[in-house]
């Protein structure tokens, strides 16, 4: 590169063009521009003389200078210059590019594959050899290996950023033990901040040689969660900005959406970090929905924290005697101890059992009760999926009917065992230490918990699984079973310090804890592995980006292992051991990187701003000046001139229907089917046969007369005069281009509908709106509605026939349309919102629909359906919902409408009857 002052050239040998500007000053000054014709009579006189020393005139020099000044820009512009360029030293010796690849890089990951990629190349182009080492924690400690940069290529644009922090190989020398002879200049691409072995790597790669580092573009955010008998967040930015939480969860309808904004409070700086609260002040309701908590705006794992038990605090109904007046008698209630135990981490409801159920809490305590009236509904809470933890006492000890009292995860014997009195069996016996695949697992029972009298369980050959907490002697301490969808679990103690002093431990505190948390789950029996060592799976977990990825690969997590947060083989996510949820975020606190020794680019300075394009309009102007200048000396020039600077300030007419493609003209002439073309060819041909199929049908059963079905080539295909768009969804389709979603989007707002048609309901359910992992890539970026199955009310089951069912090829799998909104359906005559006319914009479904509408050249079927009488009965409702659904779109909420004629008639005729 050629650098003079702020300007470098990054073809400097484009510039001996320059040379030729004299030469080409003389032609243009010698070359006379075209004569103007004046109409004069005398000339005739002067016919036949001939001038003997004929004088050319001579271009005017401002356009002479205009021209040279045209051409000028042309020649710089082809030198590619560039404004205060970035220098680098020429560089001999091998070259390393290290990239940071954790959470915190995902923002600007395609940025820094760009950077990266154009320094191994420019390394290939030099032939140097060259090395990758990309910080993701997966890298092995052997020796790198130095190949040319172009071959480096395919390994760093498969790379993604990790679900964890930035990690680097523990001993550098070790990794970088064939490095090729010169001195190593090494490109870091970080991502500001700082990790283990970071200042390791730098100390060790500045003795080696250079070293440049490429800061982020932006400031880094992370989100983590502090927890607590008050859980909050904390925002942690590199910045100054406060940007709003999401609170991310199912809605009542199970659609996952925004539930709450939660809004950060002041910031604290220190070395650089800004450091915001966030407080969790929700509703029991909401907070309990919530299934994570999002940064608006980041997307990356660190912006991430998934909610667990932790965030969540459940409504637990306590019911029990009310306590005595008396303070003395307060302290030693049992509701006063579970009180105690409870308050700060639950929202507490109390009353009689009718009153507790009412407010639908997550568990309900009953503290020495038995024959309770309202055992009935209780059974019912408890199956519908309730906890329901009882507590024994005086009085169960005493009751009669032990034996027949309902909800119990035991038979209890009548009476009580006193192990401590003066008729007592034998010295108080101590807690045994708690199974390690239990829910009290990883509790340590203290020595000085002791039990002096407890309801003993009648022997049976279940009695060991039920057992979840024991005595010394073996005998039960806590039972537990399953009722339906929810637990039972029984305290054979008091609540109080009457039979024991375990409510007086912190002990205690912790075993209610665990219990309720799992609350809303059912018990699981322990596998086998799990009995001799604990291990952690894997429910859900991130990709580096915070987006949703597949946990099916991943091996079981050793429970020693939890402690060091997310790494390679244990990315950000949910995890389960047994009972126990647990879930691990990428986000914390964060230390801001120092460079000791190497050279840090400004991020604002970049690469210099090229020249070229200035340059180029700078030239285009100037040749459009000079051909105004020569229309002006030229015959008509004022005319022309005039007629030059009309057309360039006129605005490009807009594209009118005539633009069109043939295509497109005639679907907005035949109201033709439209589906999307995949590239897959037998995806493609079953789309065209099945809209051929469906619009036959629509030409012999309705009004409407489709005409042949057409392609659409989404990235360069108009959309204005579709109507229906049948969208097949494949594995290998590319996702649209930028601008193809916002001609989608403007199609499904101005009144259009999709059909997504996943054609997997033969393998796989759908399971909710968001199917599979194709169709959520290809649908993310459109302003899709929250959806919900069909209801049986819907205009969709009564557009043109009546129907319950909306089969395909498959059958079985629900159909998803727009969701009413909360409370439509109570509005009579109106169920559901008027949007689009009453057309959801999209139906997604997996019933594989255009293969049974298809039909060959011969109008014979081309895919099978079922088999016999049942497959074409099934066809021919495939086809019936085809017309359905066309006629839905054409016609709105026409059929919907039609609820209120009865309505306007009997109006009109009470009008008639009273009359003026």
């Amino acid at each position: 590169m050629l650098v003079l002052g702020p300007l470098g050239f990054a073809a400097p040998w484009v510039l001996t063009a320059l040379i030729a500007l004299p030469v080409l000053w003389l032609i243009l000054r010698a070359t006379p521009p075209s004569p103007r014709r004046v109409a004069f009579p005398g000339v005739a006189l002067l016919q036949g003389l001939v001038d003997k020393t004929p004088v050319a005139r001579r271009t005017p020099w401002w356009l002479l200078l205009l021209r040279l000044a045209a051409i000028t820009a042309l020649i710089l512009a082809f030198a590619s210059p560039v404004w205060k360029p970035v220098l680098q030293d020429r560089q001999d010796g091998p070259l390393l590019v290290v990239l940071d690849a954790g959470w915190a890089a995902a923002p600007d990951w395609a940025a820094r594959q760009t950077r990266a990629a154009q320094a191994l190349s420019e390394a290939a182009a030099q032939g140097r050899p060259a090395a990758l080492l990309l910080g993701d924690g997966q890298t092995q400690e052997e020796p790198l290996r130095f190949a040319a940069g172009d071959s480096l290529l395919s390994r760093l644009r498969a790379a993604q950023p990790a679900p964890w922090g930035t990690r680097l190989p523990e001993d550098p020398d070790a990794v970088l033990a064939n490095q090729p002879e010169g001195d190593l200049a090494t490109l870091w691409i970080s991502d500001g901040l700082d990790h283990p072995n970071r200042a390791a790597w730098l100390q060790s790669l500045a003795a080696r040689g250079p070293v440049s580092v490429v800061p982020p573009r932006r400031a880094v955010q992370s989100l983590s969660l502090q927890g607590g008998d008050a859980p909050s967040l904390t925002v942690h930015d590199t910045g100054d900005a406060a940007p709003a939480i999401l609170a991310i969860g199912p809605d009542p309808q199970g659609i996952e959406r925004e539930l709450a904004r939660l809004t950060a409070g002041e910031a604290t700086a220190v070395a650089g970090v800004t450091t915001r609260p966030v407080s969790i002040d929700l509703p029991p309701e909401l907070r309990n929905r919530i299934a994570r908590f999002q940064i608006e705006g980041a997307s990356h794992a660190g912006a991430v924290v998934l909610a667990d038990d932790r965030v969540r605090r459940r409504k637990v109904g306590l019911v029990g005697d009310a306590d005595s007046q008396a303070e003395g008698q307060q302290l030693l209630a049992p509701l006063y101890y579970l009180r105690r135990a409870l308050a700060p981490s639950t929202d507490l409801v109390e009353g009689g059992l009718g009153d507790v159920l009412d407010t639908a809490p997550d568990v309900i305590i009953l503290a020495d009760q038995v024959q309770l009236t309202e055992i009935g509904e209780l059974a019912e809470w408890v199956d519908a999926g309730g906890l329901l933890i009882r507590f024994a006492g005086p009085r169960m000890a005493a009751f009669d009917r032990l034996t027949e009292e309902p909800l119990l995860p035991v038979m209890l014997r009548q009476g009580g065992r006193d192990i401590g009195g003066a008729l007592s069996w034998g010295d108080p016996r101590g807690l045994a230490p708690f199974a390690g695949d239990g829910v009290f697992a990883g509790l340590q029972p203290p020595q000085d918990v002791t039990v002096r009298a407890q309801l003993m369980a009648q022997p049976s050959p279940d009695l060991a699984a039920r057992t979840i907490a024991a005595l010394t002697d073996n005998t039960p301490l806590v039972t537990r079973d399953r009722l339906g969808q929810g637990q039972v679990v029984l305290f054979h103690v008091t609540a109080n310090a009457e039979w024991s002093n375990l409510p007086i431990s912190g002990l205690f505190v912790q075993m209610l804890d665990r219990l309720l948390s799992t609350a809303g789950t059912a018990a699981v029996e322990p596998r086998a592995d799990q009995r001799q060592q604990p291990f952690w799976t894997a429910q859900s977990v991130l990709d580096g980006f915070g987006r949703a990825a597949s946990a099916d690969d991943l091996a079981p997590v050793a429970a020693q292992d939890m402690a060091g947060g997310p790494g390679p083989g244990r990315p950000a996510g949910i995890y389960a051991a047994g009972e126990q949820i647990m879930a691990l975020n990428a986000g914390g606190p964060m230390r801001i990187a120092a460079w000791p020794g190497a050279h840090v680019e400004q991020a604002a300075a970049g690469q210099g701003r090229d020249l070229r394009g200035i340059l180029l309009a700078l030239a285009a102007v100037m040749l459009a000046l000079d051909a105004v200048g020569s229309a002006l000396i030229a015959r008509g020039g004022r005319i022309a001139a005039l007629l030059l600077i009309a057309m360039a300030g006129l605005p490009p007419a807009p594209a009118q229907a005539q633009d069109l493609t043939p295509e497109a003209s005639r679907a907005a002439d035949e109201v033709a089917l439209a589906y999307v073309i995949t590239g897959d060819e037998a995806v493609d041909e079953a789309s065209y046969e099945g809209l051929r199929g469906l619009s036959q049908a629509l030409r012999q059963r309705s009004s409407v007369e489709p005409g042949e079905p057409v392609g659409v080539d989404l990235d360069n295909d108009g959309l204005s005069v579709l109507t229906f768009l049948y969208w097949p969804v494949t594995e290998a389709q590319p996702a649209p281009t930028a601008q193809a979603y916002l001609r989608l989007n403007q199609f499904l707002r101005s009144g259009g509908m999709i059909l997504f048609d996943t054609r997997d309901g033969d393998i796989a359910g759908l399971g909710g709106p968001d199917m599979s992992s194709a169709l959520q890539r290809l649908a993310a970026p459109l302003d899709v509605p929250p959806l919900a199955p069909v209801p049986d009310d819907h205009v969709l089951t009564r557009s043109f026939y009546l129907l319950a069912d909306f089969p395909g090829r498959w059958r079985g799998q629900p159909v998803w349309v727009e969701a009413p909104p909360a409370g439509a359906s109570a509005a009579e005559g109106t169920p559901f919102r008027q949007l689009n006319d009453g057309v959801s914009p999209v139906v997604i479904g997996a019933n594989g629909w255009a293969e049974a509408w298809a039909l060959d050249e011969n109008g014979y079927p081309t895919f099978p359906v079922g088999t016999g009488w049942e497959g074409e009965r099934q066809r021919e409702l495939a086809i019936r919902f085809g017309v359905n659904l066309i006629m839905y779109v054409l016609t709105g909420n026409y059929k919907s409408d039609q609820v209120h004629v009865p309505a306007l008639l009997d109006r009109l005729r009470t009008e008639e009857r009273l009359g003026p």
